[in-house]
């Protein structure tokens, strides 16, 4: 399997557990609120944020496939690293968070990891 298939492919896998958080993340909140009511403006919000901030690695899925070496190599590493800022500054300590988050971080090292030693 080529490097840009590997990175394509953690890239799908950081994102679906990058989603799978935040949707259990909106459940939790909505049941301890208990109301829609003085929410929406609040989720209207952040969902805005979190649809550029998701956008990011959904676009390397396509990216790492089609970008020449050096861009690719570079943006990888760089989109990876901000997702980890990411991840751990905009974490919880709900157990489910701290699940997904370990797994989301595991894999953008291993992104790290395979943009830093990948070789033309």
């Amino acid at each position: 399997m080529s490097t840009k298939t590997k990175l394509s492919t953690l890239w799908i896998v950081f994102t679906l557990n990058m989603i799978l958080a935040d949707v259990l993340s909106i459940f939790v909140e909505l049941v301890n609120k208990n109301t829609l009511d003085g929410i929406i403006g609040e989720v209207t919000t952040t969902m805005a944020i979190a649809a550029i901030i998701i956008n990011m690695p959904i676009l390397l899925i396509y990216f790492s496939r089609y970008l020449s070496f050096k861009i690719n190599r570079i943006l990888n590493m760089v989109v990876a690293f901000l997702m980890i800022l990411f991840v751990i500054g905009g974490g919880s300590l709900l157990p489910h968070y701290i699940i997904c988050a370990t797994l989301e971080v595991i894999v953008l090292l291993l992104i790290i990891i395979k943009a830093w030693k990948w070789k033309i």
